[in-house]
C-alpha cells in the first residue's frame, strides 16, 4: 500500500510520520518511510539545489523540473520496488505537492504540470492520500515556532501559500473521495495522530 502525507508549510506532515510507522510496526507491518524531495542519494542531492536560500534566480519551470527529476528517481528506485515486496510505503510529499506548489502557487498551466507529474511517476498514485490542511498564517507560525528548517521553498509571500493550500482543496474536489482524505491538522498533535491511525488502520486491506 502507498500512502502519501501532503499539506502546507506548518501542517505537522514530517513530525506524525515516525511515530505512525512504529505504530504500524508494532501492528506487525512492514513499512518503509520517506521523503520528497529526496529519499536517494540522488534525490538528497536535488533537495539541496531546491531549498538553498541562495537559488533565488531558480525559474518556476526549473523549479518543476528538478522535482520530477528526484521523484523519477525515488520512484523506480525506492518506491515500486518496495511495493511489489508486499511493503506500506509512507511518503512525506508527492506528486500533488508539485500540483499544489508548481502548479497552483507558482500559476503554472495545469495540464503541462500533470504531464511532466505523470512522466516521473510513470502513472504510479498512491492507494490514499491525507491532506492535513492548516490556517496558511498558523502553519507558517508553526513552523517558525518549531525551529524547522527553513528553506527556499518557505521564503514566498504569504499570497503563495494561500494560493497552494485552495490547491490542495480544489484537487480533494476534484477527485473520487476514495483516494483522499483530510485531517484539520489545526488540532492538538495528539488528536491529529489518533486521527491518522485510524484513517490509515481502516484503509489497509
Amino acid at each position: 500500500m502507498f500512502i502519501t502525507l501532503e499539506g502546507p508549510e506548518g501542517s505537522g506532515k514530517t513530525s506524525h510520520i515516525p511515530y505512525l510507522v512504529e505504530y504500524l510496526r508494532e501492528k506487525g507491518h512492514v513499512v518503509f518511510p520517506t521523503r520528497e524531495p529526496g529519499g536517494t542519494s540522488i534525490g538528497e542531492q536535488v533537495r539541496d539545489i531546491l531549498h538553498d536560500l541562495k537559488n533565488v534566480e531558480m525559474h518556476p519551470h526549473t523549479e518543476t523540473l528538478l522535482y520530477q527529476a528526484a521523484r523519477a528517481q525515488i520512484v523506480e528506485q525506492v518506491i515500486k520496488p518496495r511495493l511489489s515486496a508486499g511493503e506500506i510505503v509512507i511518503s512525506d510529499r508527492y506528486f500533488d505537492s508539485t500540483i499544489a506548489y508548481q502548479g497552483y502557487g507558482h500559476k503554472q498551466d495545469l495540464e503541462q504540470v500533470r504531464a511532466l507529474v505523470k512522466y516521473a511517476t510513470g502513472g504510479l498514485m498512491p492507494d490514499l492520500t491525507i491532506l492535513l490542511d492548516v490556517d496558511v498564517e498558523v502553519g507558517l507560525r508553526r513552523k517558525k515556532q518549531n525551529g524547522d528548517e527553513w528553506n527556499r521553498m518557505d521564503a514566498h509571500e504569504v499570497a503563495f501559500y494561500q494560493r497552494v493550500r485552495n490547491g490542495y482543496l480544489e484537487l480533494v474536489k476534484a477527485e473520487p473521495p476514495l483516494r483522499w482524505v483530510v485531517v484539520d491538522s489545526s488540532q492538538k498533535w495528539d488528536d491529529v495522530q489518533s486521527e491518522l491511525r485510524k484513517i490509515i488502520e481502516g484503509k489497509i486491506p
